[in-house]
This record gives C-alpha cells, structure tokens and sequence, in this order.
C-alpha cells in the first residue's frame, strides 16, 4: 500500500518532470541562439570588444537564472521560497566577497568610461606596460620584460592611470651626467647637432638641453625632445650613446 502510494506520486511527477527537461532544452538553445545574435548585432554596431562582452556575459546570467526559476515552479518547487534563498545567499556572498565586489565595480567603471583600451600603454600601482584584455575583476597588461600582470580593477579605477598612448606624441626626458671639467657649451652644441640628425626625433617642438643638476665634480643634463610612442626606448637608446661618445672625445 506504502508502495503504490509512492509509485502513484511518482507518476503524476513525471509529467511535471518532463515538461521542466522540454523547458530546459529549448532554454538553453534560446540562451545560445541569442548569444549569437547579441554577439552579431555588437559586432556590426562596432562597440568595444570588452564592453560587448561584459553586456553578452550579464545577458546570458540573467537569462540562466530566469531558466532555472521557471523549470523550479514547474518542478514544483516554491519559487517565492526560491527567491529569498537566493537572497539570502547573495546578501552573504556579498558580505563575504566585498574585495571582489569591488573589482566587478572597478571593472564596469573601467569599460564604462575608458580610461584606456586594448593595447594602449599605461602607469598605474607602480606597473607599466601594454594593455592585453580588460577583465571583469582585473586587468591584464604586459611590460618591458615580457611578464604578464594582473591589476585588481578596484584598485585601479580608484588610482592614478598614466595612459602613454592616448597622445601618439610623448615627450622624452633623458638625463646624463658627466664630470665637470667637460667644456659644457661644447657637449651641448655637439649633442644638439646630433639630435637633430636624428629621424626618429621630432624637429617641432625642437630639442633642448638643460642643466638638472651641478655638483662640485660632475653635471648632469636632461635632454628634452617629442618623439612618437613606438619609437621612445630606441630613441631613448640613442640620445644616451651618442651623449657617451660626445662626453669621451672632449
């Protein structure tokens, strides 16, 4: 009797089941269907790459949760239930991951408003280097020496960023010291010449070179000049050799 019982809930369960399982093969296809379209429509309207994929991202979350709202209703699963538990976990991840929270923020600032972009040249925690991709909760750049970093994005939208790129023009401040007993005008007239010989230097605004800093036995100069972004540690290079060839033949 307990049996028949049992196997008579069970059978008016199915239905319930299979209808849940039908909603969610088509839900998913949905789901998928429009990721293509959403991905498609982004591509054509031209908008930023990390951007369309945060938007994508969001889309497709929110329409998994609501899929698996409905298939619980259908189930039979009390759904007014359902959503305070989700609350409730939400409210205490949310207490638990305030570090993390905090990046996904610093990250939608980020895509939101552009402080840089994909590939552009930046300073910021003390890093420099080339942006690889903007994620959610950091983001990834490249320096001089090949090593991948990883920046939390909290921090990052709350500090100083020093985007080299966002100007194709950058201003190159080169110091060089030397002993004081060189004859000054001399180094400097030499090394004028040299810079403007130089093509990857720009010709306006002109190069200058002033004096930073006189001690008693040596002199430093700092060597200004505009060059553009791809060429600065080659001409940076340069401007230093040359500057050490001059300094030896006086």
């Amino acid at each position: 009797m307990l049996l028949s019982g049992y196997l008579g809930k069970l059978f008016k369960f199915i239905p319930s089941l299979f209808n849940a399982l039908i909603i969610l093969i088509i839900g998913i296809w949905v789901i998928k269907l429009l990721k293509r379209f959403a991905k498609k429509i982004f591509l054509e309207k031209k908008i930023e790459p990390t951007f369309a994929s945060f938007l994508i991202d969001s889309l497709i979350w929110g329409l998994r949760v609501l899929l698996f709202v409905i298939i619980a209703s259908k189930v039979g699963i009390q759904t007014s239930s359902f959503v305070a538990i989700v609350g409730a976990m939400s409210l205490a991840i949310g207490l638990s991951l305030q570090g993390s929270l905090s990046n996904f923020a610093g990250g939608v600032l980020i895509i939101l408003f552009k402080p840089f972009k994909i590939g552009d040249i930046i300073e910021a925690q003390s890093e420099s280097g080339k942006v690889l991709a903007i994620h959610i909760f950091s983001t990834e750049i490249i320096n001089y020496q090949n090593n991948i970093i990883y920046i939390p994005n909290g921090i990052l939208s709350n500090g100083k960023i020093k985007n080299i790129s966002q100007n194709n023009l950058r201003r190159a401040e080169i110091k060089f010291t030397t002993t004081l007993n060189k004859n000054t005008q001399e180094f400097i007239s030499e090394l004028l010449n040299k810079l403007q010989q130089m093509e990857l230097v720009m010709s306006e605004p002109k190069p200058k070179i002033l004096v930073s800093e006189l001690l008693d036995t040596k002199i430093t100069y700092c060597v200004q000049l505009w060059v553009e972004n791809d060429n600065y540690n080659t001409v940076y290079s340069q401007v230093l050799l040359e500057a050490k060839k001059i300094s030896d033949t006086l």
